[in-house]
């Protein structure tokens, strides 16, 4: 008798839209796909319950090591997201509300599929909100929609950076210098809400340090470098990967949060790094950086992730 083939189904983005060069989620599909798994790719969009059951529109989709044409639409269909054995949450920020409504739809399932990151999890582990549980770790930091607070605290420092909590890939970041434009930083607060305000660090110049966490370990880190004229080192914004290795305080660090992640059902995460400090980014929802990182090191850290899961 043959044997039933496993199915991934893959909440994300519009094919469309994936770098093949850098995607992590190409990366960990195809390391499944050479494991048998069928790979059913969707959108949050074409979600619905039915009867008690969750369904997502999408399609059976094969991947290829093929540069212009890597994947292959094999059948359009509607798919009982029970039936999936594993499922991955993979679409990109921000955390907005139709990211937290596709968590209540996962919900439903979770004592039916393994789905990483648990729904639950991603809902209460707000990315950079969660970093307050790790203050010690961090360059002085305040999260605020107080503009008063605002003004106090870069009278103290100067020089800081503010980031929406709900912003993502280095957008929507605001460095306030010498001077304060009152105007300007209430425009931004009237769009953004509450913020994260921080010390700025100059040392971001010489890049950040992503570190990926697997199942509750540090499995590896790259060092992300700014272009030129920039402080943002995100990839997105045209930062560029090198090798890296943490040191002692680093190393430390990333190991208790990855201990408490673990307990709050964080399978999958990443975590940044600028002079040794936290600077309060944990991403949950859509980590990145591992092809970068088989690039620099030729270790393949969907293996781990696959192995660990399995």
């Amino acid at each position: 008798m043959k044997k039933k083939q496993k199915i991934l189904s893959v909440q994300a983005n519009a094919l469309s839209s994936i770098n093949i060069k850098t995607d992590t989620t190409l990366l960990l599909c195809s390391e499944a796909q050479k494991r048998g798994f069928k790979i059913f790719w969707y959108e949050t969009k074409n979600l619905s319950i039915q009867n008690t059951r969750v369904f997502a529109k999408g399609y059976f989709v094969n991947f290829s090591n093929e540069k212009k044409v890597f994947y292959k639409i094999i059948k359009k269909t509607e798919l009982d997201l029970s039936k999936s054995d594993c499922l991955l949450v993979r679409q990109n920020p921000p955390f907005n509300m139709d990211y937290v409504i596709s968590t209540l739809y996962l919900e439903k399932i979770i004592n039916s599929v393994k789905i990483i990151n648990n729904p639950i999890s991603i809902r209460n582990v707000s990315e950079k909100f969660y970093s307050t549980k790790f203050f010690r770790f961090m360059p002085p930091t305040i999260f605020t929609k107080n503009i008063q607070k605002i003004y106090t605290f870069h009278k103290k420092y100067k020089k800081v950076v503010l980031k929406p909590i709900d912003g993502y890939a280095g957008k929507e970041i605001l460095f306030l210098n010498k001077k304060l434009n009152k105007s300007k930083i209430n425009q931004y607060l009237n769009k953004n809400g509450h913020v994260m305000v921080q010390k700025f660090l100059p040392q971001v110049e010489q890049g950040d340090k992503r570190v990926f966490i697997i199942n509750g370990k540090v499995c590896g880190a790259i060092r992300r470098i700014p272009k030129k004229n920039s402080i943002l080192s995100n990839l997105s914004q045209g930062g560029k990967a090198v090798s890296t290795k943490l040191n002692y305080k680093e190393n430390r660090i990333s190991k208790i949060i990855a201990k408490d992640l673990l307990k709050n059902k964080i399978y999958f995460a990443g975590i940044d790094f600028v002079a040794g400090y936290l600077i309060g980014d944990i991403n949950v929802t859509s980590p990145t950086g591992l092809p970068q990182y088989k690039e620099l090191t030729g270790i393949n850290l969907a293996k781990v992730f696959w192995d660990n899961l399995l």
